[in-house]
């Protein structure tokens, strides 16, 4: 119970900052020698970011009904990283992405991939502006984040950072592009619990699921007030220390 409440925050915390929570979720597990570490439970702890971000955005959400434009553009944005992540996971390919060394390097590139982009001078480029165009174009970005280490919130703020998308819009692109993931991963999980029929790991992923969403819930509430006020450039540190470190300990 303790390794699940342990990841839980991690999640919570990691899913919606630009640092990538797989790989944070990966390097806990194996340095901790978690016995949950598995796919399964990587993608049920999605489950409480799901519902925190709809919560979130529960407004932007009943807007959809009244501009379904921008929930198809949302949706075509979702589709390529839902698809590829489809096919890793069938053909049993995405364990090969969870390695020390990938980590380090994904973590080190993207978060400066990440700087360069929020060099982009602010313009008034809103979400009202979002074409389907700007939606094909991170989508295809987010799949990159199906290696652990890129971030799937950095690679589509950075998308969408290139495109002149200001701070504030280009995470709320991320965190609304986000949501069918989510609920892709999501289901897939909910299948995998069905077939396993394990009460135990049901009541754990319940508990597991309101910790994530907790934390979601304040790490997007947190993450959207500062970015008003400064740049990314702390998580870029962040990122480049955190992968320096991963290197150095995969390559002794």
């Amino acid at each position: 119970m303790v390794e699940v409440i342990f990841l839980s925050v991690i999640q919570g915390i990691t899913e919606f900052l630009p640092i990538s929570s797989s790989a944070h979720l990966i390097l806990v597990s194996k340095y901790f020698n978690f016995l949950n570490e598995d796919l399964t439970l990587d993608i049920s702890l999605h489950i409480g970011s799901l519902l925190a971000i709809v919560f979130y955005f529960r407004k932007d959400l009943q807007d959809f009904i009244n501009n379904k434009v921008l929930f198809f553009k949302i949706i075509l944005s979702s589709l390529p990283v839902i698809l590829f992540g489809f096919f890793l996971v069938k053909l049993n390919l995405i364990d090969f992405l969870r390695s020390y060394k990938v980590i380090g390097w994904t973590t080190i590139i993207f978060g400066l991939l990440l700087y360069v982009s929020d060099l982009v001078k602010i313009k008034k480029i809103t979400i009202k502006n979002f074409q389907y165009k700007h939606a094909l174009y991170i989508g295809l970005f987010q799949v990159i984040s199906l290696i652990p280490g890129v971030s799937r919130s950095g690679i589509t703020i950075t998308a969408a950072r290139f495109l002149n998308y200001n701070r504030v819009d280009s995470a709320k692109i991320s965190f609304l592009i986000s949501i069918p993931t989510l609920g892709a991963v999501s289901f897939y999980n909910l299948q995998s619990l069905v077939v396993k029929n394990n009460l135990e790991i049901s009541l754990l992923n319940c508990l597991g699921i309101l910790l994530s969403f907790i934390f979601s819930y304040l790490t997007i509430k947190f993450f959207l007030y500062y970015i008003k006020k400064f740049s990314l450039k702390v998580f870029v540190i962040y990122r480049v220390f955190l992968g320096l470190i991963i290197l150095f300990y995969s390559y002794l």
